[in-house]
């Protein structure tokens, strides 16, 4: 056998050469913390279980699959999946799961959609602005004056002043979701418009300098629904975990 054999004999499950029992599979699940890994799975089979997928669905998945990798003669698909250790059943398997719980996104949260993006929108929108950081309010204040003024450029000004790795990028910062930044942050950008030079303000233990430079309003496209089924799915597999444990 080699490492990675995996068999069962007699009620026993045999890894890399050692035998284990039922409770012994368990105990190591639990000792290298597989158990919540394996619950979400057990939970996601047994919520699309009754969701069926035609012949006509998978093929076109599995034939997709490979036209994604540009692996379309079938020796490259072969030798794909030798590479891989599957078998085409295997793969076709995990391709009816995938489209099982597609489907099970969609009948439990797409006609939810609309009024999700719209609540998460705000959080959803993309920024680029510009910043200095210092920890000095002196200096932060005279670097103000200093762009305000016309005497030097916000890139120039943040080349040479700033304190991060907005220096090597001419003070710019982004695109980034709003989501993704510190919330006081994300709030003073919420309320600014583009091309307006903010003062001075404490964020966290820096004094910063801040223009907004492209604000990119979220739109609820294809890949916007794709995602947010995807958020609205793990949290219900989040809290049907939790209630499992």
């Amino acid at each position: 056998m080699t490492a990675h054999t995996l068999s069962q004999v007699q009620g026993q499950v045999c890894i890399a050469d050692r035998v284990f029992n039922a409770e012994e599979v368990v105990a190591l699940m639990e000792k290298h913390q597989l158990m919540p890994h394996l619950t979400r799975e057990v939970i996601i089979d047994r919520a699309i279980e009754a969701i069926s997928v035609t012949p006509k669905e998978i093929a076109f998945a599995y034939s997709n699959f490979f036209a994604q990798r540009r692996l379309s003669p079938p020796e490259l698909q072969q030798f794909w999946l030798q590479q891989q250790g599957l078998s085409q059943a295997q793969l076709q398997q995990k391709l009816m799961r995938d489209l099982k719980i597609h489907k099970f996104k969609q009948e439990n949260w797409g006609s939810q959609l609309p009024g999700y993006f719209l609540q998460r929108k705000t959080d959803l929108d993309r920024v680029v602005y510009s910043l200095v950081r210092t920890n000095s309010l002196m200096i932060a204040q005279e670097l103000y004056f200093r762009i305000q003024a016309g005497e030097a450029s916000f890139a120039e000004i943040s080349r040479q002043y700033s304190i991060g790795s907005e220096s090597q990028t001419n003070g710019i910062v982004g695109p980034v979701e709003l989501s993704r930044l510190d919330p006081t942050l994300a709030g003073i950008l919420a309320k600014s418009y583009v091309g307006k030079l903010l003062p001075p303000v404490q964020l966290g233990e820096w004094i910063v300098i801040i223009r907004l430079e492209e604000q990119m309003l979220a739109q609820l496209d294809s890949a916007m629904e794709q995602r947010l089924l995807d958020e609205l799915f793990e949290q219900w597999v989040g809290e049907s975990v939790n209630s499992h444990q």
